[in-house]
């Protein structure tokens, strides 16, 4: 599932540090984040779905390791953005 261009956008600006600022830790995570909720939307009614499970398995294993990073680097940042996304860790 591809991301709507005006999500992406508004995700950007909240998370980023400018409007191009795609590449930041927290715009990605928030990105998995919000690609992570819709597909789990979509396997409450395709429950045989596996070949998009393990892609969702892979972005859970890709934000984890962003997350692990951005709490190894900025503890402070790390927990606002935990905060913001409604993320239990």
């Amino acid at each position: 599932m591809s991301l709507n261009v005006t999500n992406v956008k508004e995700t950007i600006k909240k998370y980023g540090k400018n409007n191009k600022d795609s590449g930041n830790t927290e715009v990605q995570v928030a990105l998995l984040t919000y690609q992570i909720n819709h597909l789990q939307l979509h396997f409450s009614q395709n429950k045989k779905d596996h070949c998009s499970r393990r892609g969702l398995l892979n972005m859970v294993s890709k934000r984890r390791k962003l997350l692990n990073y951005l709490k190894k680097k900025n503890l402070s940042r790390y927990s606002i953005l935990i905060n913001s996304l409604n993320l239990r860790r």
